[in-house]
């Protein structure tokens, strides 16, 4: 049978190719079984398909987890919703991101108070190693699951902080210079001790852990994918999932 395999960072760049059809022998498969099946074709990528996430139809998906043909399989790095009454926006952006247009779009009658959390483009990183200069950043997303779990962060958010209003969710994706917007995350409440400061702190922890968007550093001494450490469980899966 086939499967279709969609690499993203790291995986992208050793197999030179984004999306690719697998073969697999006729019978029942696992996730487990893909892997082997990816890393007998490309064997310099053992490491990384060994230690990579893998969601199955745009759902994180453990090794146990059956493959049937047609299925599209995605693996990826670690990564560095329910319906509401109240505004939510959530976006993967190619230009700059207008924040008061964002904050307006949040806001209702009721709203007192709005939390940003503004990501940008550092050009210089203290390390113990030393200074890491940063020329540019390159973003990228596995665009229709970063929007769904976009949505599961807001979810999450609002089941933590049930006062919260609206909420925006906006995340960069292309090549950005040091001083650039690269994410945005905003929640709106009636007064300031509601949860607008705790969900906008969440949501970015939380798209750090689970939406998959990674970010190349690319500075005077060559470039590399930013890889996280946060492998999501069986509980990162949306509910009813």
């Amino acid at each position: 049978m086939q499967v279709q395999i969609l690499l993203f960072a790291t995986l992208k760049d050793i197999a030179g190719q984004p999306r690719l059809t697998l073969t697999l022998p006729d019978g029942p498969a696992t996730v487990a079984d893909v892997r082997r099946a990816l890393v007998a074709q490309y064997p310099k990528m053992e490491a990384n398909v060994e230690a990579a996430i893998a969601a199955v139809n745009e759902e994180y998906a453990q090794n146990d987890q059956a493959v049937k043909a047609g299925d599209t399989l995605a693996f990826f790095p670690p990564v560095s919703g329910g319906e509401s009454d109240y505004p939510e926006i959530f976006r993967l952006a190619d230009g700059p991101i207008d924040h008061d247009e964002l904050i307006a779009a949040i806001t209702v009658p009721e709203t007192g108070a709005v939390c940003v959390f503004s990501g940008m483009v550092r050009g210089k990183t203290h390390k113990t190693s030393g200074l890491l200069e940063t020329e540019h950043l390159e973003y990228e997303a596995y665009e229709p699951m970063a929007v769904a779990k976009m949505r599961q962060v807001a979810a999450e958010i609002r089941e933590r902080w049930p006062l919260v209003q609206g909420i925006a969710i906006v995340q960069r994706v292309g090549a950005l210079t040091v001083g650039q917007n690269t994410i945005l995350i905003a929640c709106s409440s009636g007064h300031r001790d509601q949860g607008c400061f705790e969900g906008a702190r969440y949501g970015i922890d939380r798209l750090k852990e689970i939406v998959p968007v990674w970010k190349k550093e690319v500075g005077p001494d060559g470039s590399a994918w930013v890889e996280g450490h946060y492998m999501p469980t069986a509980a990162d899966r949306q509910a009813g999932e």
